[in-house]
């Protein structure tokens, strides 16, 4: 699903036009960015996730096209960890169904 076909469902799931939906959309992630953006930037969203910040630390890598290392810089990363209610939609969405085995 791409942006545009999320402002489609969410219009269609809200009963609210496609205009109202994509302007809910652009503040909700205006409001999550400017949030984790702070010092102490978390947005917690209770059974669907959070969105957090983590410091990466600096590291050795190695160019895959030259084999050689290289020295990966330290940086700030954004994170999102699902929540309970997401976690157990997705697990048993994907579930094998009973009697199947996989291959």
């Amino acid at each position: 699903m791409n942006k545009s076909e999320l402002i489609d469902a969410i219009a269609k799931d809200a009963g609210i036009t496609k205009v109202a939906a994509k302007a809910a959309l652009e503040s909700f992630i205006s409001n999550v960015t400017t949030t984790l953006k702070s010092k102490d930037g978390k947005v917690s969203l209770v059974g669907f996730g959070t969105f957090s910040v983590s410091e990466r630390a600096a590291r050795q890598g190695i160019n895959p096209a030259t084999k050689k290392p290289i020295n990966i810089e330290a940086k700030t990363v954004a994170k999102f960890k699902a929540g309970a209610d997401l976690s157990s939609a997705v697990a048993s969405a994907n579930a094998p169904a009973a009697g199947k085995k996989k291959k």
